[in-house]
């Protein structure tokens, strides 16, 4: 194997840097069309949302140098304690951060924010890498899955408290990541039975739900009697009972804490998206006035700065969580398929490269990557068209934010770094 060598550019992906570079200048003149107004004619107001994403994309050009300059075994090497330190940053917000829109997830440094959420996604990808890349580790075991787990859900719970939901869902985006390094797929079986169980007690209620779950599980006995003979009873009586059991219980669960724990702009927002309510002036005006915007852009689009809806302000946000909507209703359903498609290039381009290592911890960090990408551009892109409930992610190097933007900038050239010395010895 070859040696590192001092050029920090050499052996770089430039179809990723590509990639960045087009998502950030495309992103930042969406934002410039959804934040100028006739009052902001300078494109070099730094006051105004595009002027200070405009700073914010400047500082990334250091930040990338800095990031490029640090060799791959740096990263591996310090990524414990750089998870370590993120997670005290998170448990620093609850007695210093400074609450916005009900969450305290941000520290105040004056003029500017920052969301350390943004970063964590970075460090947990690190300390992910480095657990799983270890020769003696084995996720077959159930103590390893739980070292795994608890580096996933530690700061998912801390960034839920917040509270901030949204960005604790980015989380589940690692069980792809374990399911690639050996975990059973039963995990994210699992989860997904979870979720559809949870809808649908949402939809259909409590003891509508509890009355099907109990006639499917007995259909789904009963025919395993006939295919397997009455020896299934005789030795997996038990099972069954506690599979009645532990379904019921959690659709109980959730019609209980449904109705009892979540407030009630959270439940409008699911009976909005379910179809349960009609709301386009409350709690569903965001989503209505997004997937208006978004369709009136037509085939084509309206042209740059052209968007009427979006120069009207109607859609709340837009330039950060919203960002999508301006390219829908300006750039059309071209524009907005194009930038679909340049993401799923550009993961499918991420998980190439990671295959492609001989290093296991930059393979795995190169799919924590891809998952974390694949998680923010589908739920971010499905809120926006009113697909998904509104979660408040944003959408990566599009959304107004120096958090969002310096976080997505060192977790994409971390692994560019990576993926340049993968045939060196680290």
């Amino acid at each position: 194997m070859r040696q590192e060598k001092n050029n920090i550019f050499e052996g770089i992906d430039w179809i990723l840097v590509f990639f960045y570079f087009f998502f950030v200048g495309f992103g930042w003149l969406n934002i410039y069309a959804a934040s100028k107004t006739d009052e902001n004619l300078h494109i070099l107001d730094f006051t105004t949302k595009y002027g200070k994403q405009l700073l914010w994309i400047g500082f990334s050009f250091p930040l990338i140098v800095t990031v490029l300059f640090f060799n791959s075994k740096f990263y591996e090497r310090f990524s414990s304690i750089f998870y370590l330190i993120s997670i005290l940053l998170l448990l620093l917000l609850f007695p210093l951060g400074k609450e916005i829109n009900g969450a305290r997830a941000w520290f105040n440094f004056g003029s500017m924010s920052l969301q350390p959420a943004e970063f964590v996604k970075v460090t947990s990808a690190l300390a992910i890498a480095k657990l799983l890349s270890d020769r003696q580790y084995n996720l077959n075991l159930v103590k390893n899955q739980i070292k795994a787990f608890l580096i996933i859900f530690f700061p998912t719970i801390l960034i839920v408290l917040q509270p901030d939901p949204g960005s604790a869902l980015i989380y589940l985006s690692f069980f792809l990541v374990l399911n690639r390094e050996g975990l059973t797929l039963n995990y994210i079986i699992f989860g997904v039975i979870s979720i559809s169980l949870f809808i649908l007690t949402i939809f259909f209620g409590t003891q509508t739900m509890l009355f099907w779950v109990f006639i499917i599980i007995s259909i789904i006995v009963i025919y395993l009697i006939y295919r397997e003979g009455k020896r299934l009873i005789r030795f997996n009586w038990h099972k069954i009972v506690i599979t009645y059991f532990l379904v019921g219980l959690f659709v109980y669960g959730t019609g209980f804490i449904y109705e009892n724990v979540f407030k009630q702009h959270h439940r409008d927002r699911f009976e909005v998206l379910l179809g349960l309510k009609i709301d386009t002036k409350d709690i569903g005006y965001n989503s209505y006035q997004s997937k208006l915007t978004v369709s009136s852009g037509g085939f084509s689009g309206k042209g740059f700065l052209n968007g009427d809806i979006t120069k009207g302000n109607f859609v709340p946000e837009q330039h950060t969580d919203y960002i999508f909507s301006t390219i829908g209703e300006e750039w059309g359903f071209l524009g907005s398929g194009l930038v679909v498609l340049l993401f799923m290039l550009m993961i499918a381009r991420i998980i190439y490269q990671a295959e492609t290592h001989a290093n296991k911890f930059g393979r795995i960090y190169g799919y924590s990557l891809a998952s974390i990408l694949f998680f923010h551009v589908t739920l971010n892109i499905g809120m926006v068209i009113g697909l998904l409930p509104t979660v408040g992610i944003p959408l990566p190097f599009f959304s107004y934010g120096g958090s969002s933007l310096w976080g997505f900038t060192i977790l994409l050239f971390i692994f560019i770094r990576l993926d340049a010395h993968k045939n060196y010895d680290w």
